[in-house]
């Protein structure tokens, strides 16, 4: 079957303005429908459809990206960590761990205010992978703030806007090593290193310096609520429903009380949850910064735990590991769909079609902020992130020593820019798993926090123009 994609994609010559005819569907049919997985089966049978050159070829081609995207390495990485985290919540749920945990946090976080400051401080502790921090808080503190009539939008902001920014801004996460690897392999190296190199460029990531303040000041109330979260609030402090309008939540209040409820201790204590989140970060370090590892001795830390302490009998914990695998379901499929679409996208010419595009512009002073803007509207159309940093670095750094500037520099706006877009993307990895752990849907958190985006993106750009003139 990929012989048959390899042999179509030889024929192929670049589209053109064409070649951004299937993420426009996708945006369409999402805005159309508010339905994210259909939205993206239309954008890969738009691009099948292109390459195939008609109808004839059309099934042999659609299924040839599919299978593509089965066999990327990266694709079976991420499917195995998915899976794996969804095998932990469900256990984390079964025994009472996530319960258990909120309760006890509740000793200590009274108000909505103090349980969003919690939300803000538990995410700046899950550092080590942004998949880790958008599943454990979002799956951990969705029971706090239901109660509170805190609006699942809400949570979800903060858990999204906390889990990239400081993934990349603490360099001992996963992002580091990914990044730091792109560093050294375009020789972008301070002291002979590329993980120096990239300590240099933090500072310099003014995207998510912002993206965390203007979270933090949100939360304070000093930055008021805005757009569908203020009307998400108004609905739950007068019906109590903490969903988006028209949304049909992954499962229902009383199923996810009935989930865990029946094995919260009357002295609730973390030790439960804290104890396998320890493992996974442990043994992540110890492996490299590969959160696959992690996940997968975490899983098996709270399962031995759980069956120590007789939360659960041996079979019920297997079953419950299943239903973790099924719970996940979703995300996996938009994942198979986001990277078709990313292939299809290569296979068109539409990387190089955007930077033909825009590297006239790309002059002197204004090089930051256009490396900003290209990275960023490139990854909110494809949900890229680190694979648009190695596209786009191999161009910026040649451009970059050409006119004077500061390689470093650049590389921080691109990693600014692919980070906006990829928070931004409805089928964006960390939306994807973010709207699955707070159990609403990726086009409405999308819609949710575009205003803090976009004011967050808008001083991002303001800052990248002050300082390609002053650096």
């Amino acid at each position: 079957m990929e012989e048959v994609v390899e042999e179509v994609v030889e024929t192929v010559k670049f589209f053109g303005p064409l070649s951004i005819l299937p993420v426009a569907v996708i945006f369409v049919v999402s805005i159309i429908t508010k339905r994210t997985l259909f939205a993206m089966f239309c954008g890969v049978i738009a691009g099948a459809l292109m390459i195939a050159g008609g109808l004839p070829d059309l099934p042999s081609t659609f299924f040839g990206y599919i299978y593509k995207t089965f066999s990327d390495d990266t694709f079976q990485w991420i499917f195995l960590v998915v899976t794996f985290f969804g095998v932990i919540i469900a256990l984390f749920e079964k025994s009472g761990a996530v319960m258990d945990f909120g309760l006890w946090l509740t000793k200590f976080l009274k108000s909505k205010k103090q349980v969003l400051m919690g939300t803000f401080i538990f995410g700046l502790v899950v550092f080590v992978d942004d998949y880790l921090s958008n599943l454990t808080v979002g799956a951990t503190m969705r029971k706090i703030t239901d109660r509170l009539k805190i609006p699942r939008t809400q949570l979800a902001y903060i858990v999204l806007l906390m889990a990239g920014p400081v993934s990349l801004l603490i360099p001992l996460s996963s992002w580091t090593a990914a990044y730091t690897g792109i560093f050294e392999t375009e020789g972008i190296l301070v002291n002979g290193s590329g993980f120096s190199a990239f300590l240099h460029s933090i500072p310099l990531i003014f995207y998510a310096w912002i993206a965390l303040i203007i979270c933090l000041l949100q939360i304070l109330g000093i930055i008021p609520k805005l757009g569908m979260i203020k009307k998400d609030y108004a609905r739950a402090e007068s019906t109590g429903n903490v969903f988006p309008a028209a949304s049909t939540p992954v499962a229902s209040e009383a199923d996810s009380e009935s989930a865990d409820g029946g094995n919260v201790s009357s002295n609730p204590q973390p030790w439960n949850f804290l104890v396998p989140l320890a493992v996974i970060v442990v043994v992540t370090f110890l492996r490299d910064l590969d959160i696959l590892f992690g996940t997968a001795a975490g899983t098996l830390t709270a399962f031995i735990l759980y069956l120590i302490e007789r939360k659960a009998r041996f079979l019920d914990l297997l079953t419950t590991c299943y239903e973790g695998v099924l719970k996940m379901g979703l995300p996996l499929i938009l994942f198979v769909l986001a990277f078709s679409i990313k292939t299809i996208n290569d296979d068109t010419g539409m990387p190089s079609y955007i930077i033909s595009v825009v590297e006239p512009l790309m002059k002197g002073s204004f090089l930051p902020l256009v490396v900003f803007l290209v990275c960023a509207v490139y990854a909110f159309f494809t949900g890229a992130c680190w694979d648009l940093a190695m596209i786009i670095m191999p161009i910026v750094v040649p451009l970059s020593l050409s006119m004077g500037v500061d390689p470093i520099f650049t590389g921080a706006a691109v990693f600014s820019g692919a980070l906006f877009g990829n928070v931004f993307c409805p089928y964006g990895d960390g939306v994807i798993l973010c709207s699955q752990a707070c159990e609403i849907r990726p086009i409405d958190l999308m819609f949710a926090i575009s205003p803090y985006m976009l004011l967050a993106g808008g001083i991002t750009a303001v800052m990248y123009l002050a300082a390609g003139f002053i650096l």
